[in-house]
This record gives structure tokens, sequence and C-alpha cells, in this order.
């Protein structure tokens, strides 16, 4: 039982994950009626008309579920590789950056090839 609490992949991985995969169902139940600075997905392109923020909500929420699911898968493939603690903090951080990463660069993609 010690193994999975000592173990920075699993908990930093999979603590986000869980909340990649909370937020994006959040935001796909619950989207932002209203184009706002405070909640949901808000970049120019998506902030330019309503048509284009309603898309990027719903688009964005999906991504980010589909990037909360690899997070987990990765964090448990980490209970059996136990890999060193350092590599293991670098390797979680790097993973989330380049989920969010990601996320943007689908939507964005998506927002241009659906509204240019």
């Amino acid at each position: 039982m010690a193994v999975y609490w000592s173990n920075l992949l699993f908990i930093t991985l999979g603590s986000s994950g869980i909340i990649f995969l909370i937020a994006g169902y959040i935001m796909l139940k619950y989207p932002p009626k209203n184009i706002n600075h405070f909640y949901g997905y808000r970049t120019r392109r998506s902030m330019e008309s309503k048509e284009k923020w309603d898309f990027a909500q719903i688009f964005s929420a999906r991504e980010m579920i589909k990037q909360a699911w690899y997070m987990i898968s990765i964090a448990i493939m980490g209970l059996f590789l136990n890999p060193e603690e350092m590599f293991s903090m670098f390797l979680s951080i790097g993973f989330i950056i380049f989920s969010v990463v990601i996320m943007l660069f689908k939507t964005e993609k998506k927002l241009k090839q659906k509204f240019n």
C-alpha cells in the first residue's frame, strides 16, 4: 500500500487527471452561456462570436476529458514502472503541460477549420 502513496508519477498525474476529468465534465454539462473572461475556454478566437464561443466550450471540454484519461492511464502505468522521484516529477509536469498544449492546439485548429 505504501508504494501507491510514494509514487510521485501516480499521485501527480492521477490527481491531475481526475481534476481534468471533473473540470471537463462540468464544462460539458454546464458550459458558460455567454462570452466572459472568468469561466470556460477563453482565447481570442473563441471569444470572437457567440457561435465560436459555444462550439469551443463543447469541443475543449471533450478534449479535456480525453487528456484526463491519458493522464490517468499513464499514472496507472507509473504504478508498475515505479520510476525515480525526480524523473517522475519532470515526466508528470511535462505531460500535464503537453496535455494542455494539445488541448489548446486541437481546439484552436478546429475553430479555424470550422469558422474560416
